[in-house]
């Protein structure tokens, strides 16, 4: 059994499955995935995200405002405080930088990036951090706020293997999402062989970066399991291996 430790249900196209939540959910147990963190990009859309899953025991919840939108949707603190005391809201995020799509908002990301770190701390809940093009300063703020006293992930990892060591040594863990299985990222498939066992997660970041054989087509968390196959592949284990060892990772830094 998998666990997809970051999706957004609230974008996943659900045509393919009879416009129906239902029947997604119903698609993504047959796909032995067994839990899933619903993950929060800005505090308005929040609200339906949550109504759409509250059904659903095996879905958990994040809550955040994503690098792209700290221009334009600012979380006040304590707004993030007062939503993310909801028992289901394992996570703070996602946050983080992205200067790759969003170079021009750098004072906004960064000042979002330290508040969301500060309120993770303050709860004591884990940080989902989304880093592109800025491993600088995202290993100094982390380091600048003691995010190692709440933790958290980098999830969706495109990076170098240096920037996994420096986010390693913080506590944090490393996500692999659909993006190790292409063709041309071998440099992140030799990550992924070197993170410790204990501080790997996947994830599909759905309904983004469909894995092989999937790519190109829309996300969802059930394909989560062809990221599982290809770390196997990497790291010389059986895939049941990696479904387990994901599976206890994030039961140890999410449910606390």
């Amino acid at each position: 059994m998998y666990i997809d430790s970051h999706c957004h249900l609230d974008r996943v196209d659900l045509k393919h499955f009879d416009d129906s939540f239902e029947q997604l959910m119903q698609s993504v147990k047959e796909h032995q995935v067994e839990r899933m963190l619903c993950v929060s990009i800005n505090l308005e859309d929040y609200p339906s995200m949550r109504a759409l899953a509250e059904d659903y025991p095996q879905v958990d919840f994040s809550v955040g405002v994503h690098p792209s939108d700290a221009k334009e949707h600012r979380a006040k603190k304590d707004q993030l405080i007062q939503l993310a005391s909801d028992k289901r809201v394992l996570a703070i995020g996602e946050t983080g930088l992205d200067y790759y799509y969003s170079k021009e908002s750098l004072n906004q990301q960064q000042a979002s990036f330290r508040e969301h770190i500060q309120v993770a701390r303050q709860l004591n809940k884990p940080l989902i951090v989304h880093t592109r093009d800025a491993r600088d300063d995202t290993i100094e703020i982390l380091r600048d706020e003691k995010a190692n006293e709440c933790g958290g992930v980098l999830h969706c990892f495109t990076e170098s293997w240096e920037m996994a060591a420096q986010a390693l040594e913080l506590g944090f863990y490393i996500s692999f999402s659909g993006i190790v299985t292409f063709k041309n990222a071998q440099d992140l498939r030799d990550v992924a062989q070197q993170v410790p066992a204990d501080r790997f997660l996947i994830e599909t970041d759905s309904p983004y970066l469909a894995p092989v054989p999937h790519r190109g087509k829309k996300n969802n968390p059930g394909w989560v399991g062809h990221v599982a196959e290809c770390l196997a592949q990497v790291r010389g284990v059986s895939v049941d291996e990696i479904a387990r060892q994901s599976s206890d990772n994030y039961r140890r830094l999410f449910c606390r």
